[in-house]
């Protein structure tokens, strides 16, 4: 036998391995959690984030902040992944699954230390993963669709930190009143409710609209721009003569051949428009174009009209006016129209919208949110979207859970008792996970300016002596019941974040080699790794 080399992949393939590959994707993951960390909570930092067209978004939502900056290692790609999962099923809580995962890993790089096998210490995580769902499931409160002022509360937990505080209890009733109002058989579409902004007045201004804001401008300044009692006809097809689907020539020889192809055309429209005024219909929002000619005869008739209306849009004004959409003109009748008290067009500075406005029972809302400048209205609808996910999820689970870090050392404790019931090294996994949990309430105070050594200690003696409601009340800086201060969170959001965060701990631990290409990407190491970091240990 020679004493060759043996040579298994090419000279551009990087490897990292054992140890070296655990320490690497740990530390990235830590990255992760670092960043967001001073956002959580109440008294939590914002961030600013430009892009490289200069565009500038100041937030301190977790998904928002991760998915902005682009990150490249792959291990923190999947705490991205987890932030993003948080975000599409709760739609808030995003930054405490990131730091729970961060501290997972942080504290199993302990247990590696002390030469436990990664295994041994995914087996502990996995078994208080489950413990913890068990323990929420027994602590948390169930809540029925009745209990407005506990989901007001809700509410108002998900939107503090995000620049509402001063209209969250304002915000909190348009809420919950449009979760009410687009509620069918029990269930919620959050499509059913357009946020819709405006510049101009203050963030109080926001308001709930039992109808449609459409951002759009009726075609013809001839049109009336109020319409009352309208009667609202919604077609998806273009009030303009169709195009042939092949080429087509026409031959003309006279004059009067041109003159009666003109007005063969003219009449073709004015047909449409006589169809849609025989309908009773005094509003059109049409999906396609409208034809020039149609819009002067529709003024003539004191029709109000909207082209080019999106298709997400012409549905939800479907269900707010109870109209149907109509895709052939011989359909329309007086039984498709839509009712609402008004139609109006709006202006705003620059922005021109037209209202809808005064319809019954309907199933489809409007919420305008009013604000200074463009950077502030986005993250007043970040604090929106976030307490509309709230109380969609407390009402599809019928839970809620103290929160102000309350329900974390209350599920540590139990952890911590629970641990002490196993016998092989997976306790010291369980005691970790525990300790894991503790981060979310020591972050809270530490954002806050206050000890997080002292808050947790009382935090603990507190939950020992029986008080499994005693949280952080970061309006008083106190540990008080947190229950009687009003800070609830639904049960979703913690075990949604326990689950997505013990998940990619576990399987960040179990990888002990990782082998990247650089792709000819130039100027990034392994797979993506950014330069400097493949080599990290």
């Amino acid at each position: 036998m020679t004493d060759k080399p043996v040579v298994l992949m090419p000279e551009d393939i990087q490897r990292i391995m054992g140890k070296d590959a655990q320490r690497n994707n740990i530390l990235a993951a830590k990255m992760v959690a670092e960043i967001v960390k001073t956002t959580l909570g109440p008294k939590g930092m914002d961030k600013m984030l430009v892009s490289p067209t200069g565009d500038i978004i100041v937030t301190n939502d977790g998904v928002t902040i991760l998915d902005e900056m682009q990150i490249e290692h792959p291990a923190a790609k999947m705490m991205v992944e987890i932030a993003k999962t948080q975000e599409s099923e709760v739609g808030d809580g995003t930054t405490t699954a990131v730091m729970i995962a961060g501290k997972l890993l942080e504290n199993a790089e302990k247990l590696l230390d002390k030469k436990i096998h990664p295994t041994v210490i995914t087996k502990g995580y996995r078994m208080a993963a489950e413990k913890c769902q068990e323990i929420l499931n027994e602590i948390s409160l169930k809540i029925t669709s009745e209990d407005e002022e506990i989901l007001k509360q809700v509410a108002m937990t998900a939107m503090t930190g995000k620049g509402a505080e001063d209209s969250r209890e304002r915000f909190a009733d348009i809420i919950v009143k449009a979760v009410k109002q687009v509620q069918a058989n029990g269930k919620v579409d959050l499509n059913d409710i357009k946020i819709e902004k405006a510049r101009g007045e203050g963030i109080r201004d926001t308001e709930l609209i039992s109808g449609i804001v459409l951002d759009k401008e009726k075609v013809s300044a001839d049109m009336p721009i109020v319409i009352q009692d309208a009667q609202i006809a919604l077609i998806d097809f273009p009030l303009e003569l169709k195009t042939p689907e092949i080429d087509t020539k026409i031959s003309i020889s006279s004059p009067e051949q041109l003159q009666s192809f003109i007005a063969q055309e003219e009449k073709a429209i004015k047909d449409m428009v006589d169809k849609i005024k025989e309908s009773g219909a005094n509003v059109i929002f049409c999906q396609k174009g409208i034809d020039d000619f149609a819009q002067y005869l529709l003024s003539k008739e004191n029709i109000y009209a909207c082209r080019r209306v999106a298709k997400s849009d012409l549905e939800k004004t479907a269900k707010a006016t109870g109209g149907k959409i109509v895709s052939n003109l011989s359909e329309l009748t007086q039984f498709e129209l839509g009712n609402a008290q008004f139609v109006e067009e709006v202006k705003r500075g620059e922005d021109v919208m037209t209202y809808i406005k005064g319809c019954q029972n309907p199933k489809a809302l409007t919420i305008l949110i009013h604000g200074g400048t463009e950077h502030v209205i986005d993250e007043i609808e970040r604090a929106i979207k976030d307490g509309l996910g709230d109380v969609v999820s407390s009402l599809k689970t019928r839970l809620v859970v103290p929160g102000g870090g309350a329900i974390e050392v209350e599920i540590a404790k139990r952890l911590r008792e629970f641990g002490q019931s196993l016998s092989g090294r997976e306790q010291l996994a369980v005691e970790e996970f525990a300790s894991a949990l503790e981060f979310i309430p020591v972050t809270l105070a530490e954002n806050a300016g206050i000890d997080p050594i002292d808050i947790l200690t009382e935090l603990k003696s507190r939950h020992d002596s029986g008080e499994k409601n005693a949280g952080l009340n970061l309006f008083t800086n106190k540990v008080e019941n947190v229950l009687e201060a009003r800070i609830i969170e639904p049960y979703k959001i913690k075990s949604q974040a326990i689950d997505s965060a013990s998940e990619v701990a576990i399987m960040i631990l179990r990888i002990d080699d990782v082998v990247a290409s650089s792709g000819g990407s130039g100027g990034r190491s392994a797979g993506g790794l950014p330069p400097g970091m493949a080599g990290m240990d």
